[in-house]
């Protein structure tokens, strides 16, 4: 009997299937998806492989054999510490053309928490990447891959599917426009100078927030960050006296742990008048104990709440998403004979 053709398979989970207590405990550091990578490489019957790994989504794109499937899960619940229970009600399976489909829906932020957002696109780059540096992909995935750049492409120049607030900055500021009105007299702290956090930096002055300080582990980046809306810089370190003096807080760090923990936000409380503290967690791990929003006058936003307050805005978006999806429809069903070809090749 000749050999079967090994699968196109995506194994993954996302905002979709898993609330964010458990995207937060799936959610991969630098050192695990460098761990778990290493363990795709090394098992049998996985012959190409992709790792997407985001705020909301953990994915494995690959070409391999079905038999690959149960080990490979086994090896996600071992790198992450989730246990199988977890794993077997938010883990999705997707096989041949179904993957080519949500690749492309992925990429082009159709898929998005936020839909219409454009940062997926260079995530989905960054991965695609750096899995053919190391030698991960092969003819299937490159193929997969590189058309899907170019549909994600013709729907950001041929649709309206990225009008509107459609990033986490954008929609975090939003929420303060909804809550203050006018910004230029808040205070703001901005917590992390990645790039989410220089997003948002840019997203407050283009509000008209003035008093912007941004807070970094690092105080050259925070420097560099807060340059863009001429505000202030300053280390983490400082803290419980930024908070107790800021009246909107966004934190997007990249720490294992809480940044914000209820003992600094109650301390900083303690310094301040009884007035309102609005804190937005952009970041996956969250950055701000939860237990915080229990605190008098703190009001808590993570990133659930804003993809809920987006979708306020998704309606105007509508028809421009069920045109984007038609299209690439279209594309996917082109693409996908000539992968199955490249998986018969690879018998």
């Amino acid at each position: 009997m000749e050999p079967s053709p090994p699968v196109l398979f995506l194994l993954g989970v996302s905002h979709h299937t898993a609330p964010l207590a458990v995207r937060e405990k799936l959610a991969l550091d630098d050192a695990k998806a460098a761990a778990l990578a290493e363990l795709l490489r090394a098992q049998p019957g996985v012959r190409e492989f992709t790792l997407l790994n985001t705020c909301n989504r953990v994915e494995i794109y690959g070409v391999g054999h079905a038999d690959a499937f149960t080990p490979i899960t086994a090896t996600l619940a071992h790198v992450t510490g989730c246990s199988a229970t977890e794993l077997d009600g938010v883990l999705k399976t997707r096989l041949g053309h179904q993957v080519v489909e949500h690749l492309f829906s992925v990429a082009s932020g159709l898929d998005s928490q936020l839909v219409g957002e454009t940062e997926i696109l260079g995530q989905v780059k960054d991965a695609y990447d750096a899995a053919l540096a190391r030698h991960w992909t092969g003819p299937v995935l490159n193929r997969v891959f590189q058309k899907t750049f170019q549909a994600a492409k013709h729907i950001r120049t041929h649709t309206a599917i990225g009008a509107g607030q459609v990033s986490v900055a954008s929609v975090a500021v939003d929420l303060a426009g909804r809550i203050f009105g006018e910004l230029a007299t808040t205070r703001v702290l901005v917590v992390g100078a990645g790039d989410i956090g220089l997003k948002t930096v840019q997203a407050f002055q283009s509000r008209g927030a003035t008093a912007i300080t941004v807070a970094s582990r690092t105080l050259a980046k925070a420097e560099e960050a807060a340059a863009f809306a001429g505000g202030w810089a300053a280390s983490l370190a400082e803290l419980p006296e930024l908070v107790a003096a800021a009246d909107i807080v966004t934190s997007s760090t990249a720490a294992p742990g809480f940044v914000l923990g209820k003992e600094l936000v109650t301390a900083a409380l303690a310094r301040r008048p009884a007035r309102p503290l609005f804190l937005i967690d952009l970041a996956l791990p969250r950055d701000i104990d939860p237990a915080a929003a229990k605190l008098p006058n703190v009001f808590l936003y993570n990133l659930d709440d804003l993809a809920e307050i987006a979708r306020e805005n998704l309606a105007l978006r509508e028809a421009e998403a069920a045109r984007s999806r038609a299209i690439l429809a279209g594309r996917s069903a082109a693409l996908w004979p000539q992968v199955a070809q490249s998986l018969n090749k690879a018998i």
